[in-house]
């Protein structure tokens, strides 16, 4: 009997960690540069509306945390042309700067130089 009640608490224990775990979304990023960061899905929904919206529409493909030129969010855009760029905002969502994704190829199609 008193090893059903144990289970049973231990049980609830459970239960309670699950739900307090379900009910605060935070992505994470990985370990970089900087340390690991993390952010809630709103944050993330809003740094993404931002970047779509300075795009013109797109898809975004990737959200994270960033320092460059003074961002605090980086946000991977595919611009409807097919083009892609990276969208860097403050801590507002404000535009800092929209520079050309430098994963893209380099168009050097020829094998030269």
């Amino acid at each position: 009997m008193k090893l059903r009640k144990r289970n049973l608490a231990i049980a609830g224990v459970i239960a309670v960690a699950v739900a307090a775990g379900a009910g605060s979304a935070v992505a994470t990023q990985g370990d970089d540069e900087t340390g690991s960061r993390t952010y809630t899905e709103q944050q993330k929904q809003d740094a993404t509306d931002a970047a779509l919206d300075a795009t013109g529409g797109g898809t975004a493909n990737e959200v994270e945390r960033d320092s460059e030129n003074g961002a605090t969010w980086e946000v991977e855009v595919t611009r409807p042309d097919g083009s892609t760029v990276d969208v860097r905002l403050d801590e507002a969502y404000q535009v800092v700067v929209i520079e050309g994704d430098s994963e893209e190829p380099d168009g050097d199609e020829d094998g030269e130089g």
